[in-house]
């Protein structure tokens, strides 16, 4: 594949998704083709499954149910967004990928080593460069009060989780020096913004 893949990660309210949207509008006013994705999701039937993951009560899935249907729609959307995107040599940016199931679900279950198994099996792609959006969680959920945002089943498990999650990308981003970078998501949007840009430009053609 001759694009590029760059996917942002952290617990919710890091603003990670705030951040992907910005970077994917820099680089397409600079001419590049971008596609702007997320998970899970970034594909019709994959959507369909977001709706099954994310709303509900907390306990609606067990960590192993979760963790299959993750598989499904990511191999979904795999195929039909980001594969043909890469393939034509586009640049992909994704809010959320594997890296979020070796988190959320290796600590639900813990179920890591059947994530990587599964991801091995089926999906077999990683990012050029991840960005691990890194906030206190008390913060995170301050900013998602303060937007109005409704919580979904993973945010209403509860700061203690959202606070183990937070410990858990940070340790990915040690895990997987050479790709992933941890980037302090306290200070002001346009600061944030500037330092991704300059991160991304280290695997950008």
């Amino acid at each position: 594949m001759s694009g590029v893949f760059i996917t942002f990660e952290g617990i919710d309210g890091s603003g990670k998704s705030t951040q992907a949207r910005r970077l994917a509008d820099t680089l397409r006013a600079r001419g590049r083709d971008v596609v702007l994705t997320r998970e899970p999701g970034g594909a019709p039937g994959a959507e369909d499954i977001r709706a099954l993951l994310v709303e509900g009560a907390p306990g609606r899935w067990s960590a192993q149910a979760e963790l299959l249907l993750f598989t499904a729609a990511r191999r979904d959307h795999l195929e039909r967004t980001i594969a043909p995107a890469l393939a034509r040599g586009a640049v992909v940016i994704c809010d959320r990928f594997a890296d979020s199931t070796r988190v959320y679900q290796g600590l639900r279950g813990p179920l890591r080593g059947a994530a990587d198994r599964l991801h091995a099996e089926f999906i077999g792609v990683e990012p050029a460069r991840t960005f691990v959006l890194d906030l206190d969680p008390a913060d995170a959920a301050a900013r998602g009060l303060a937007r109005g945002a409704a919580q979904d089943r993973f945010e209403a498990m509860g700061l203690a989780f959202q606070t183990r999650l937070a410990a858990g990308f940070r340790a990915l981003a040690a895990e997987f020096p050479d790709r992933v970078r941890l980037v302090p998501a306290d200070g002001p949007e346009d600061a944030v913004a500037a330092r991704i840009d300059a991160l991304a430009a280290e695997v950008l053609p």
